[in-house]
């Protein structure tokens, strides 16, 4: 299958925009992601997005995944949250020592891997691995997956300072507990995912300094900036675009309900007439505008930095994370519109 390019990607998101949107019901009634639409996104191998280019995935970077995700927020918020989290999940793997993106990728382009991130399971070390057990809540997109990948800590004999460990266990290892009964995001199916003494191989595992580091083992085997781009900015990024995806949205829909819409008792009256409707619409736009602009720039300020060769240091990453607070405070509801 051809390699995307940015414009490409972007050509494919704005093309899955109406399916969402006719999908939208379904998936809170199904409270996942419907079947079909994760159908549609395999057939054009969508989940390779950030997939390194050595196992056939298309390349792209953060740039892409935000504006892509964004873009399917316009359909649907919950199914933008669930794909778009299953495709930054490859470059979680991208990032691991060469086994784990073996034992993951095989001779495929990418795998659907949920990755709960609080550490809420111990690993105890046995022969040749370690022994899992534990609840992890919010498995974005496990009704979907092929691996799970949980966050534990373990446990050694003898003294020493904890270790977080991130470990792979197979979809039919787990269990998983249908809780997700929620009033907002229904559609992610972020259930519960259970796991009860399950052995997985020392090669299966990444510490968690590894992986959320600043030299990950991957940076070695994909020589491209992005593999090595600051992890917890990106997953802060990532994670607001959904939701200035949905408010875009939101105000688009308003502005062209109130270009139709006749007032009551009045004589024929439109509402986009009145110039309280105007005064909300235009608050709207420029809320939504201002989210935009400050979620733009913190793509920018990562990607510049890191696509020229330097690095954001801990303590001065405070700010991004501040700026995709903002802009999920700005992203307008209907509340803001109506």
């Amino acid at each position: 299958m051809a390699t995307w390019t940015h414009d490409d990607a972007i050509e494919w998101a704005e093309s899955m925009v109406e399916p969402l949107v006719a999908r939208a019901q379904q998936a809170e009634q199904l409270r996942q992601v419907p079947q079909e639409t994760i159908d549609e996104c395999n057939a054009v191998d969508a989940f390779a997005l950030v997939s390194p280019k050595s196992v056939g995935g298309h390349g792209l970077g953060l740039q892409s995944l935000t504006h892509v995700t964004r873009i399917l927020g316009h359909g649907c918020v919950s199914s933008s949250w669930t794909i778009g989290f299953l495709m930054l999940h490859n470059w979680f793997i991208a990032r691991s020592p060469q086994p784990l993106q073996d034992a993951v990728f095989g001779d495929s382009t990418h795998a659907l891997v949920p990755c709960p991130l609080a550490p809420t399971g111990t690993a105890v070390p046995v022969d040749g691995g370690y022994s899992v057990t534990g609840r992890w809540k919010w498995a974005t997109g496990v009704m979907h997956g092929d691996w799970v990948m949980v966050n534990t800590m373990v446990k050694r004999d003898g003294e020493g300072p904890p270790e977080s460990r991130f470990c792979m266990l197979p979809m039919d290892q787990i269990e998983i507990d249908d809780i997700w009964h929620t009033s907002g995001m229904r559609g992610t199916g972020s259930n519960d995912a259970v796991a009860e003494n399950v052995f997985v191989p020392e090669h299966n595992t990444v510490p968690a300094v590894d992986l959320r580091g600043d030299n990950p083992p991957g940076a070695a085997i994909h020589r491209d900036p992005w593999t090595g781009y600051a992890f917890t900015p990106v997953l802060c990024l990532l994670a607001s675009s959904p939701a200035l995806g949905g408010a875009e949205a939101a105000v688009d829909h308003y502005r062209d309900l109130a270009r139709d819409r006749v007032l009551p008792y009045s004589l024929g009256d439109k509402q986009a007439e009145q110039q309280g409707s105007q005064i909300r619409l235009s608050e709207a736009r420029s809320t939504v505008r201002a989210a935009r602009l400050v979620w733009q720039d913190a793509i920018d300020t990562v990607c510049d930095t890191y696509d020229a060769g330097g690095i954001i240091e801990r303590v001065d990453r405070a700010p991004l994370r501040l700026a995709t607070a903002q802009v999920v405070r700005l992203s307008p509801s209907r509340d803001h519109c109506y």
